[in-house]
């Protein structure tokens, strides 16, 4: 498995880690000393940093920052865009710089877009007559990185399809998704769609919804060949709207440089977001906000002082959809020590260093933003406005004391929810294996205490490990839906921890995350139809790739247009429904909603 093949790496590192990690009998990391009185006055005053100032405008790249690159805007936010000017622009090797603002399509923000790149190396001063958060009367500065050249792309990894890994249809012979299977079924589940994106084929890859109980409904292939690998697929809403979106690109060595995707509810594509100031968006995150924003990761390779290798820079980005515009940035580099790396130093591996993996981003009630790195495993929570790290969950420097239970190692999918409890996907392994297991984790965070308890964890009967990818969604009346990500399992638990849905794909493919939604797709397509005539019997196959409304096919016959009469009603099964009748003449099926009303009908196949 070629993916995230780098966070194999990690393997190499055991000493590192175990060394940084003195384990208990529970198998998990070592507690993390914290004096709860004075960490209770930190963090309750860096929680409070989201408020302070509330008339300085934040501005990106921030002020002091060091990892931007050559083709960076600076971005204004908290202020109308015609109040932003003037400015001066100076680099202090390529000189004064000449530009124009462009606004941000929500009216409260805009950029100021060079006319020329900055130089590599140089560092960039900004004078203006603002009141900028971090800068000192109007004026801030910023430098410019030395980037490294980017990883290049990696093929796919194949799975081996076997005597039942792939499903067929007579009528879309065109599609030729992995199949699936269910190991458990129990009628209290959620009973929502069920969204995955195979990623190792076994011959076509691409984003994929199957039914409550596993049938598939969707299907938008690409061929396992090309190396086009899609990750993150779900449903968001965007104005109003539910909306398909995922990320689409190549991955090179446990990142990816590609696209955010979104779709609408006919399947036709509305939107390509893309990472801004020169960066591609990395496979890990594409978070899609009502309001029209778009949040990304992207992996950034630079060179770092002391390291002979370049070193990857984590980065999070807010987009605006309409305008391309960065309206938000941040660095890992410029804000998390090296140090709290697992993968970083002697003895790691490869012609690049990666050491923090930044995996998922999740947006606090307070706007604030939840992030996860896998190589330092830690949950970092982000000031939106400074940039400033608020509080560390986990890892080498935890702002939290972590009981029993409460470590996790190389997590991913850190996801933050009302009353201040996060859900993780904790792998437990990376290697080396922490954990037994991989498990669900839901935790209960007190900042004002420091304090942390596990409110509950969610295990897999028989146990299963995933060295990398995976996820964790909550879901009403208290349920979990788990995706193994490295292993090609998807399972929901109830309210009470027990297994209520469990499927995997038959071959091993996998799945970087796994959904459930509720969907409603209309596609413009007609349904498709093929028929196959053995004697005087001809049986009739019906399909309607994301059409969620079909309940029963019509198969109509006739001599031609005049003739053509309904001949038999009966319900649909699963994506494909083969229809046995005796005739000679032509035929076309319709589909038909639950009250029987015409939803639409295929083209007409000749049979004489």
């Amino acid at each position: 498995m070629l993916l995230i093949g780098a966070c194999l790496l990690v393997a190499l590192v055991v000493a590192a880690w175990l060394s940084a990690h003195a384990t208990g009998g529970s198998g998990h990391p070592a507690q993390v000393a914290t004096t709860l009185p004075a960490r209770s006055r930190i963090l309750d005053a860096a929680d409070r940093l989201s408020v302070r100032e509330p008339q300085a405008v934040s501005v990106f790249p921030v002020a002091g920052s060091g990892y931007n690159l050559p083709g960076t805007q600076i971005t204004f936010r908290g202020i109308a865009p015609r109040r932003i000017g003037p400015l001066k622009v100076v680099g202090s090797v390529t000189g004064a710089h000449a530009g124009r603002i462009e606004a941000d399509s929500d009216g409260r923000g805009g950029s100021f877009i060079p006319r020329q790149p900055f130089a590599a190396g140089e560092t960039v001063t900004v004078e203006s007559k603002l009141n900028v958060l971090g800068g000192r009367a109007g004026g801030f500065s910023f430098r410019i990185e030395r980037p490294a050249a980017q990883i290049p792309p990696a093929p796919l990894q194949v799975a081996k399809a076997g005597a039942h890994g792939l499903q067929s249809f007579s009528s879309r012979p065109d599609l030729r998704p992995a199949a699936v299977t269910v190991e458990r079924d129990l009628p209290k589940t959620a009973g929502r769609d069920i969204f995955v994106a195979p990623q190792d084929g076994p011959v076509q890859d691409g984003p994929m919804i199957l039914g409550p109980r596993g049938n598939l409904i969707w299907f938008h292939p690409s061929p396992v060949g090309s190396a086009l690998l899609t990750t993150d697929f779900r449903v968001q809403r965007l104005h109003g709207q539910q909306v398909l979106t995922w990320w689409q690109g190549y991955q090179n060595r446990g990142s990816g440089r590609g696209i955010g995707v979104i779709f609408d509810r006919h399947y036709r594509r509305i939107a390509t977001v893309r990472a801004g100031n020169g960066l591609d968006a990395d496979l890990h995150e594409f978070i899609v906000t009502n309001s029209g924003d778009a949040y990304l990761i992207a992996a950034s390779p630079v060179t770092v002082p002391g390291s002979t290798r370049p070193v990857v820079d984590s980065v999070i980005q807010e987009i605006d959809i309409k305008t391309g515009l960065v309206l938000f940035e941040w660095h890992a580099l410029d804000h998390v020590k090296l140090s709290e790396s697992y993968k970083y130093g002697a003895g790691v591996p490869g012609h690049v260093v990666d050491p923090y993996h930044m995996n998922s981003i999740s947006i606090a009630p307070d706007r604030n933003l939840i992030v996860s790195m896998r190589n330092t495993s830690a949950t970092y929570k982000i000031d939106r406005r400074s940039g400033q790290v608020i509080w560390r969950l986990g890892g080498k420097d935890s702002s939290f004391a972590l009981p029993p239970g409460t470590s996790t190692a190389f997590q991913h999918d850190v996801i933050v929810h009302a009353g201040r409890r996060l859900t993780i996907f904790d792998n437990g392994a990376g290697p080396p294996k922490v954990h037994p297991a991989s498990r669900g984790l839901e935790l209960q965070l007190n900042p004002g205490r420091a304090t942390v308890k596990v409110l509950r964890d969610y295990q897999h009967t028989p146990p299963i490990s995933a060295n990398f990818e995976g996820s964790l969604q909550a879901l009403p009346g208290g349920h979990m839906f788990l995706g193994y990500g490295q292993r090609p399992y998807f399972t929901e638990f109830d309210a009470h921890g027990r297994e209520v849905f469990d499927a995997h794909f038959t071959a091993h493919t996998t799945s970087y995350r796994a959904y459930r939604f509720r969907w409603n797709g209309a596609p413009l397509t007609r349904p498709a139809v093929a028929v196959r005539r053995s004697g005087g019997s001809a049986t009739i196959y019906a399909s309607w790739n994301g059409a969620t409304r079909v309940a029963r096919w019509r198969v109509l016959a006739g001599r031609d247009a005049h003739t053509m009469h309904a001949v038999v009603t009966t319900a649909k099964r699963g994506f494909e429904t083969a229809i046995t009748i005796r005739t000679h003449a032509d035929v076309a099926v319709v589909a038909l909603d639950r009250a029987g009303r015409v939803l639409s009908r295929s083209r007409t196949v000749r049979l004489r």
